[in-house]
């Protein structure tokens, strides 16, 4: 056999021997198949099904719930570490927030003398002299009003005083005059007690420490409220820096949005306050009751704070018509705070400060609740506005006039609406 002749037979051996492993595979495949099909038609029979991989387990109930409670503990996580960084700079968030609130509410003004050429510098300044100036004058009236009648005030305190100590004596289980005057001795050594322990000296040095962060913010504050009004569009726009596309017209219509609710809050809040004020104030003036002014002023100051503010104010001018005047002109009192909570509550409220900036009640309680645990007075004061800030931020949040996807009203509910 030549070369030729065994080279065929190679290629011919070849070809058979391919033929014969790839035959050999087929049948290997098909076995394998037929068992597999086997194997299920076997579990089917039983009623077992295959055993799910990791991803379907996290796919079923059980996963998705998993999944969504890791990520709430991870979102108050962070909501936790935020409020405990906002409360360890205190010093400095309130001074910048305040700054802000007071920025917003005198936007307007700045506006209007900017519109007019006044200079950025100047304009600033003007604004800032008008709410020091604004301030100073109601701390000096309260002032002037208290020293004016402080002595009557105290006398007939003291009368009242032991008015409400001869009526107690005529009740059955009065105590007797032996035991009042040692609860007196008790009282002095307690107070003595206390002004010559370390405690005092402790407090006292803390007091000292509360009075220098007071004056520290307020400088801040000024300062911070002084840039505010001057380069408030550069700084804003500064921070806008890094959004792009969709979501710098988001942050965009949100800062808009923060601007334009503190400025109608605080507006609308201390033109109801004024007004309440004023309505107050002429009721004890016409019962003269003393330190009306200065009640006056309370009443105004405490109706930043909703819900309870005004019922405090209004308690505390009835605790001073009771003490000055009697029972009677306390209930008058009451009587006339009552009434002008009713015309705030009913009328004024919704034409000055609009359905815009109008919360739940249960939403007012809660954050008040909620800014008093965790920044005392000032956190009550604060709360509010934050939380009208946060709603007006969720109704622009896809649009102008186009709320988030979970806060948009059903139809059901515009027709009830």
């Amino acid at each position: 056999m030549n070369e030729s002749e065994l080279g065929e037979g190679r290629m011919v051996f070849g070809k058979r021997s391919r033929t014969r492993d790839t035959a050999r595979a087929g049948a290997t495949r098909t076995a394998e198949a037929a068992r597999g099909a086997t194997s299920r038609f076997i579990d089917a029979a039983d009623g077992a099904a295959p055993a799910p991989g990791v991803r379907g387990a996290w796919a079923e109930g059980f996963g998705l719930l998993a999944t969504r409670s890791l990520q709430i503990i991870i979102v108050l996580i962070l909501t936790a570490g935020i409020i405990w960084g906002l409360r360890a700079l205190t010093t400095v968030v309130i001074p910048i927030l305040l700054a802000l609130i007071f920025a917003s509410t005198f936007a307007p003004v700045m506006a209007w003398l900017r519109r007019r050429r006044v200079p950025d510098a100047l304009a600033t300044v003007i604004v800032l002299l008008g709410i020091l100036l604004l301030l100073s004058g109601v701390g000096w009236l309260i002032v002037w009003a208290v020293r004016d009648q402080w002595d009557e005030l105290s006398s007939q305190a003291q009368d009242g005083f032991f008015q409400v100590v001869d009526w107690v004596q005529t009740l059955p289980f009065a105590p007797d005059a032996a035991q009042i005057a040692e609860w007196q001795d008790r009282a002095v050594e307690w107070t003595t007690e206390f002004l010559t322990s370390a405690q005092f000296g402790s407090g006292a040095l803390a007091g000292v420490g509360i009075v220098a962060n007071f004056v520290t913010g307020l400088v801040l504050m000024i300062v911070v409220l002084f840039f505010f009004l001057k380069d408030g569009p550069r700084i804003w726009h500064f921070l806008l820096r890094p959004f792009r596309g969709h979501h710098l017209a988001r942050a965009e219509r949100a800062g808009k949005k923060t601007v334009e609710t503190l400025g109608s809050y605080v507006r609308g809040t201390a033109s109801v306050a004024a007004v309440d004020a004023i309505g107050i104030g002429i009721g004890l003036a016409i019962l003269q009751v003393p330190l009306a002014l200065p009640l006056s002023v309370l009443v105004f100051m405490l109706s930043f704070i909703p819900l309870v503010g005004a019922t405090v104010a209004g308690i505390l001018a009835a605790l001073v018509a009771l003490v000055t005047h009697g029972l009677w002109s306390a209930v008058i009192v009451v009587g006339i705070v009552v009434l002008v909570n009713q015309l705030e509550g009913n009328l004024l409220q919704p034409v000055l400060m609009g359905r815009a900036l109008k919360l739940h009640a249960l939403v007012i309680l809660l954050s008040l609740t909620i800014g008093t645990v965790l920044a005392g007075i000032l956190g009550a004061v604060l709360a509010v506005p934050i939380a009208a800030v946060a709603w007006g931020i969720v109704k622009v949040w896809d649009g102008p006039d186009t709320a988030a996807r979970w806060a948009r009203p059903h139809p059901w509910e515009l027709e009830e609406a």
